[in-house]
């Protein structure tokens, strides 16, 4: 199977390399070329200095950019994929958009013989290099069934929801869960902090009962030592965010929790923290 990767950032790069490293022929691009070449030194792939170029004559064409600009620049435009891509191929977008892009796209590609599924990741950059993701797809059956073995080779759990756009408001789902969990997972380290309770010990402790869950195992440490130079970053979660609170006004959808959470990550941002990982909401509290 021939599989074109397009967008080799902190998650392309491994999901890339995993596909390479099941066996598949594989063809990158990305827009910094000096990175591009140094996946191909280290996978022994193929680059290509266009997104169409890299797409042409492949199976399947595995997208993941920053946002639904940076998809449409690279799907739709003169040197996008579906300029050249076949009928019959499968075109997989893995960045975190909208569902209204997505569903413009599975139109659009549909009209000339193309699949289309998007399929945005949680996990992080640590799911992408240990091929350990959870993949929320939208789309048709078909479509997935022929894609699955690729998806396969870089997540650990993956799952057709239903139409295309579906993939992209599960992921939205996701993320406003993350924001409850880590602003909850703030409040109380604040809180325990204050009260002079020991964190480590307190983590130690409620982690093994209801309260646990995955920021807690994993970031609880690096909160406590104030130390956010790292993962998923602010500026991409207010992205994210944005994104589910737009769905929510279409819909009618109350969200208080994601709104009073997007406000904190703005004040994060503002202090200059817009790179720091989404954890960092625990500097609000301790760098005042």
């Amino acid at each position: 199977m021939k599989v074109a990767f397009i967008g080799l950032g902190v998650m392309g790069y491994p999901m890339a390399g995993h596909v390479k490293n099941s066996g598949m022929e594989v063809c990158v691009y990305n827009r910094t070329t000096e990175k591009a070449q140094r996946w191909v030194e280290e996978y022994e792939g193929h680059m290509a200095l266009s997104p169409a170029k890299a797409a042409a004559d492949c199976d399947v064409v595995l997208v993941c950019v920053g946002n639904d600009d940076d998809v449409r620049q690279v799907t739709t435009s003169e040197d996008g994929v579906l300029n050249s891509m076949r009928e019959g191929s499968i075109l997989v977008d893995h960045t975190t958009a909208s569902a209204a892009l997505a569903r413009e796209l599975y139109q659009k590609a549909g009209k000339q013989g193309v699949q289309f599924m998007d399929a945005p990741v949680s996990g992080g950059q640590a799911g992408a290099e240990n091929g350990a993701l959870t993949v929320m797809i939208g789309g048709d059956q078909v479509t997935y069934d022929s894609a699955k073995p690729v998806i396969d080779s870089y997540s650990k759990f993956n799952k057709l929801l239903g139409a295309a756009g579906n993939g992209q408001l599960a992921k939205a789902a996701n993320q406003i869960c993350i924001a409850g969990v880590v602003e909850g997972l703030a409040e109380a380290l604040n809180f325990a902090m204050k009260a002079g309770l020991n964190g480590e010990d307190l983590i130690e402790t409620i982690s093994k009962g209801a309260a646990g869950s995955w920021q807690m195992e994993n970031r609880y440490q690096t909160m406590l030592s104030d130390e956010y130079e790292f993962g998923f970053a602010v500026d991409w979660m207010r992205k994210d965010l944005g994104i589910a609170l737009e769905e929510a006004k279409r819909n009618g959808v109350d969200m208080p929790l994601v709104n009073m959470v997007d406000g904190f990550y703005e004040e994060v941002q503002a202090s200059g923290g817009g790179r720091w990982d989404t954890s960092s909401l625990l500097a609000r509290y301790t760098k005042n």
